[in-house]
């Protein structure tokens, strides 16, 4: 075959989530609330989670139907295309067939509103007026100003400073849309000041943002707060990618050796990686790599322990792998990976052998992305090129094995908010960094005794 696209029908999109939490050989520890240590049940989250989001966090369905409602809005760019690399292929003269499912084709570009879609549907099924978030980069924040704006809903987003100050046009999308944006830490909130009356220079971190979104839901009667990644049921609502992919690739006559995506929270490389596992887990050969930046090595360096999502202290301790919740990352310009802790579902996966993780330097990944736009002509977010350079490295290999190897990555997002990365990249202006060990050290020491 020489085809280049992959193309579902509308009535192809998943009907349902997959949840792998009743496939796992062991269960996952449990969150435990931030002040008594001890598992949080359902009333410890009604606060500023809708029992709907709850009960998906914790459910042990292997499928939870998605609602016609949400369907109906995800054909709007559902399914999304699968890419055969056949050009990237050509350049890297490799054997490896390598495959890309492009997320950039919604409305906000990325991934992510396959989960704010859902999230802002069952907030508004709950009475909900207001969602309060954090962001980095901006594409979960301009996801959520896309579905609160579908809802009839307000949107607040918190978003990191060094982002709102890089990626001005990701700010505008949010505003556009309805959204109101604050750059973190701000002066709106009890989090956000004390950051400031500290380090008033700070560049801040999700970490920082998520206290500040998280303090704003529970101070407000008709707010809730939304999450772009980490929590099981946002990795939930992105499995429509993998599931989606099982069925391209059969289209293709083809199945991956290999599985990758960027790797920050979690989404994007649960949403494609997840619903491969369940066959893993039967038996079939397929590896799961997650490509994750060397400035912020969370599941490469990181440890697997019990610590907070942010850095007030206001979330549940979750077991990931994490680098220190006060962890604050340099200022490299894949600001959607720049989190100081990990998916607990993913961190529970790598704990068990069945995801691996990879760091990579930031100029190598822009170097990957180059290539990738010189050759299949889309610009990818800086995130995504993590994956591309993991994909691009894994076809170098099997050329110089010399045997085939199918390999799938999640294109998560395109860059063209992000031009102004390429800009300082072909310039010579962005350097590679490297988290110290000395600073994860210490790190470590500050983790909660649990």
């Amino acid at each position: 075959m020489s085809a280049y696209k992959f193309i579902l029908h509308e009535d192809q999109i998943p009907p349902v989530w997959t949840n792998v939490m009743p496939h796992l050989p062991e269960p996952m520890a449990p969150p435990l609330h931030p002040a008594t240590r001890q598992p949080i049940g359902p009333a410890d989250l009604a606060p500023i989670f809708p029992m709907s989001l709850i009960e998906q966090e914790v459910s042990t369905k292997p499928e939870i139907d998605i609602p016609g409602e949400i369907i109906d809005i995800y054909k709007q760019w559902r399914p999304t295309p699968l890419h055969r690399a056949r050009k990237l292929e050509k350049l890297l003269d490799t054997p490896a067939h390598i495959y890309y499912k492009y997320e950039g084709a919604s409305p906000a570009g990325s991934h992510k509103p396959n989960t704010a879609v859902a999230q802002a549907y069952y907030n508004k099924q709950a009475g909900i007026k207001r969602l309060a978030t954090e962001t980095g980069a901006g594409q979960w924040g301009s996801s959520l100003a896309l579905a609160c704006n579908l809802f009839g809903m307000e949107c607040t987003v918190y978003m990191v400073k060094v982002s709102y100050e890089q990626k001005p046009y990701r700010r505008i999308m949010m505003n556009t849309w309805g959204a109101e944006v604050f750059a973190s830490p701000s002066d709106k909130t009890n989090s956000g000041r004390a950051v400031l009356a500290s380090h008033p220079d700070s560049p801040g971190s999700l970490g920082i943002a998520i206290s500040e979104a998280v303090e704003d839901a529970a101070t407000h009667s008709d707010t809730n707060y939304s999450l772009g990644s980490v929590l099981n049921h946002v990795l939930l609502h992105q499995t429509v990618i993998g599931q989606e992919s099982k069925l391209q690739m059969a289209l293709a006559g083809d199945e991956p050796d290999v599985v990758i995506g960027c790797f920050g929270g979690g989404s994007n490389f649960g949403g494609i990686a997840l619903p491969f596992v369940p066959g893993k887990l039967a038996g079939k050969n397929v590896r799961l790599l997650a490509a994750e930046p060397a400035a912020c090595p969370t599941l490469t360096r990181g440890a697997f322990a019990y610590d907070f999502g942010d850095l007030a202290k206001l979330t549940p301790l979750l077991k990931m792998y994490t680098l220190g919740h006060d962890f604050v990352p340099p200022g490299i310009h894949a600001g959607g990976l720049r989190y100081h802790g990990a998916s607990p579902l993913c961190s529970h996966l790598v704990h068990l052998g069945l995801i691996e993780a990879r760091s990579y330097l930031q100029l190598s990944c822009f170097e990957a992305a180059l290539a990738f736009a010189r050759s299949e002509g889309i610009i990818p977010a800086p995130e995504s090129s993590h994956a591309i350079r993991a994909a691009i490295d894994e076809a170098l290999e099997a050329k110089q094995e010399g045997r085939p190897r199918t390999i799938l990555f999640c294109l998560s997002g395109h860059g063209h908010f992000d031009m102004s990365s390429y800009e300082k990249y072909l310039s010579g202006q962005i350097h590679d960094y490297e988290y110290p060990q000395e600073e994860i050290r210490r790190a470590m020491e500050a983790l909660p005794a649990v």
